[in-house]
């Protein structure tokens, strides 16, 4: 049996501004391909005027690619909230390194000095924040070795991602948003994995996927019944974002903020 969709009720939020998503998991299908479903209502959301940032553990070059394919007009957070992107007021790109690279490769060669099986992405060769890692282990055998200090470690479901102490999405995210005069507060997040969970729980409105890890369905205000790029769809359109979402096919859906448990009763 499908479960039915699960809302966590929370305060009256501000109005929604800008959609965060993140990439894998989220705009594809489980094979990491982008799925027609998702790309079809981003471009939606912005012809509408709605922003769309990608908030992705994937390399700039993979993210800003995707960003003008797409054609997105909010900034980017990339390497895990490592580097952001976004447009100056006079239309010039910017990059902004947040963590400092230097302190996760210390961390590797500390995983490779202990002896563990670890190896770096193939994309980490283009890494300038962090360093990112095959899951061939578990996260906390890489925390036990490491043990506490200098370095965060998340998994995204695909890779294991080192970063010096205090980075990861959401500082990302914020400084990001700041250039606008947002927060996460202000937009819808769609994300499915722990190195999302900050990010979900500052949100306005929160979604997760039934795909997504234990930690980021707890953090999300909405966990959607489908999966993948489906899920994108149905999260959009349960926060309420869009007055109508046009799905693929022509059918348009009205756009309301989801009943919650609270306003049941």
């Amino acid at each position: 049996m499908i479960p039915s969709p699960r809302t966590r009720a929370s305060p009256k939020r501000p109005a929604l501004r800008a959609v965060v998503t993140d990439v894998d998991g989220t705009l594809t299908d489980a094979d990491r391909r982008l799925d027609p479903r998702a790309i079809d209502l981003v471009r939606r959301l912005e012809r509408d005027g709605i922003p769309v940032v990608l908030a992705t553990g994937n390399v700039l070059p993979i993210a800003l690619a995707l960003y003008r394919s797409l054609g997105l007009s909010g900034p980017i957070v990339a390497e895990n909230g490592g580097l952001i992107y976004h447009q100056s007021n006079d239309g010039k790109d910017v990059v902004e390194r947040l963590t400092d690279r230097g302190v996760a490769l210390a961390g590797f060669r500390k995983l490779r000095a202990a002896g563990l099986p670890v190896r770096r992405l193939f994309t980490d060769r283009w890494r300038e924040s962090e360093v990112a890692i095959e899951p061939t282990v578990s996260v906390a055998r890489v925390k036990r070795v490491l043990g506490p200090g200098s370095l965060d470690v998340e998994s995204t479901g695909y890779a294991i991602h080192l970063m010096e102490t205090g980075g990861g999405k959401l500082p990302g995210l914020a400084r990001a948003l700041s250039y606008r005069g947002w927060s996460p507060a202000d937009c819808v997040v769609l994300g499915d994995g722990d190195n999302d969970v900050a990010m979900l729980r500052a949100a306005g409105f929160g979604v997760s996927f039934a795909s997504a890890s234990a930690r980021a369905r707890r953090a999300a205000r909405y966990v959607t019944r489908a999966e993948f790029a489906a899920g994108f769809v149905e999260g959009l359109k349960a926060s309420g974002i869009l007055e109508k979402v046009v799905l693929p096919g022509g059918t348009e859906v009205a756009g309301r903020p989801v009943r919650t448990l609270r306003d049941a009763r």
